[in-house]
């Protein structure tokens, strides 16, 4: 029962998102983001059933690339984010259009930005005004 990790690589489409895993023959497709995750898992179970695989959570990855993101995430814009990091923002921006590929440590740089706004937005609480 040896413990497995799964890459799931996200593609946005015409009806919502699908998610393949290079590796195993697993592939899903969901409406929203969400939706993809929880699909994904369950037909990783399904895949793994047979050899009794107990997955957690963290063993499924997903990953997608910067153009998809930030279509999906169109409340993260991609001016905003190249401030916060202190990044161009037309080096950005063409990382965002994928006229450009982004290094291994400019990803990372993104992605450490990426997480500090979602730490930054979930620590905070609007106020219902009369």
């Amino acid at each position: 029962m040896a413990k497995r990790k799964i890459i799931m690589t996200v593609e946005k489409t015409d009806t919502g998102f699908s998610a393949y895993s290079e590796r195993y023959p697993i592939f899903t497709t969901g409406r929203s983001i969400p939706e993809l995750i929880n699909s994904a898992y369950e037909a990783t179970e399904f895949y793994f059933e047979e050899e009794k695989v107990k997955l957690e959570p963290n063993d499924i990855k997903f990953e997608i690339d910067f153009k998809q993101f930030f279509k999906y995430y169109k409340v993260l814009n991609a001016k905003f984010l190249a401030e916060k990091i202190g990044m161009n923002s037309t080096l950005l921006s063409q990382y965002v259009s994928g006229t450009k590929k982004p290094s291994t440590k400019q990803a990372e740089k993104i992605l450490s930005g990426i997480h500090q706004i979602g730490q930054e937005l979930s620590g905070i609480n609007l106020l219902q005004t009369a």
